[in-house]
């Protein structure tokens, strides 16, 4: 999932144009509300219309939030928006964002709180090509490596593989390339990209570009993955609007993890140009990738946040300079609203 990161103040970092959008499908084939629910709620989604965010568009669809009491909508965020700028405005009152992100938002003194997790493992890897010579991640030293940027989960990802290879940044050159990852890999721009493994490792498969992913951690990544988070302030006035937005947000992922064409012919009606044949290829495989992303190690959806990856991930992020002191983790996240 590209992803658009917290700067301090009113920086936005991301690509494709567009203005800030309410989301809603073309047409409807899930359950229908016969009253109106209670609360309706606005949920920001990172990034553009994307099968990644299918849970929530199935979630929709299939009344799943509906059923758990709310009526939410969806809003995408726009190119000049901040990651964090809708819900510490009062615009939006959730948005999906990684655990790290929200941690490092924290230290700059917006008021979030985690409430389920989305993804369950860490994205980011290091990508070669297949015939590199580059075959753990010690073996970077003295490569170019090309990022984004120096914000955000690539960021973030970097800097845990060097610490697990025992290598500082003055090891490697980093290159600042954007979202450029494919092209500058595959043109030997840079030895090395960081990227996601349901995102740009799927996108050098369909372009026929053999590459090697590497691992950034060789146990537990210590960075939390993307969440649902609110405001304390929202969850404490709303708690039963928090708890039926993550029950309907789970629900989605349980459908999209165990009926993936349902969950494509959903996002059909969300994203545009999806019907397209090239584009239903993309997305399922995709939405593949991803699958790994929302479960457990043994499959099963648990939106339980892990108090000692938190605790991991503080310490990780202050000792990095990623945060300008350890901030507090525990009021960071919650369980409290899983039902």
């Amino acid at each position: 999932m590209r992803r658009r990161d917290f700067l301090t103040g009113t920086a936005a970092v991301l690509l494709l144009a567009g203005c800030a959008q309410t989301v809603a499908p073309a047409t409807t084939g899930g359950t229908t509300a016969t009253s109106a629910p209670a609360a309706t709620p606005v949920i920001g989604l990172t990034y553009i219309p994307n099968v990644q965010f299918s849970p929530f568009y199935v979630a929709e669809t299939d009344g799943d939030f509906t059923a758990a009491g709310v009526a939410p909508t969806l809003r995408h965020h726009g190119t000049s928006e901040g990651l964090f700028t809708a819900i510490a405005a009062g615009q939006e009152d959730f948005v999906v964002a990684g655990g790290d992100e929200l941690l490092q938002a924290r230290s700059e003194g917006v008021d979030l709180v985690a409430v389920a997790a989305y993804y369950r493992s860490y994205p980011v890897e290091v990508i070669v090509p297949s015939a590199s010579p580059i075959a753990t991640l010690a073996d970077l030293k003295g490569h170019s490596i090309g990022i984004p940027g120096k914000y955000g989960e690539n960021w973030f990802g970097l800097q845990v593989a060097l610490k697990t290879a025992g290598l500082a940044e003055t090891d490697v050159t980093i290159k600042e390339i954007g979202y450029t990852q494919q092209t500058a890999l595959s043109t030997n721009k840079v030895d090395a990209v960081v990227g996601f493994s349901n995102n740009e490792a799927v996108q050098f498969a369909l372009a026929g570009f053999a590459t090697r992913s590497l691992p950034i951690a060789s146990g537990q990544v210590p960075l939390v993955g993307i969440c649902l988070a609110t405001t304390t302030a929202y969850a404490t006035a709303h708690p039963d609007v928090v708890t039926a937005v993550a029950a309907g947000m789970l629900a989605g992922i349980r459908t999209a993890t165990t009926d993936q064409a349902h969950a494509l012919e959903v996002s059909a009606a969300y994203v545009p140009g999806l019907s397209a044949a090239a584009a239903q290829t993309a997305a399922k495989a995709t939405l593949a990738a991803t699958v790994p992303l929302w479960t457990t190690a043994d499959g099963k959806v648990d939106g339980t946040l892990d108090a000692d990856q938190w605790s991991a991930m503080a310490d990780f992020m202050a000792a990095q300079g990623l945060t300008k002191d350890r901030v507090d983790p525990t009021p960071a996240f919650s369980n409290a609203y899983l039902g």
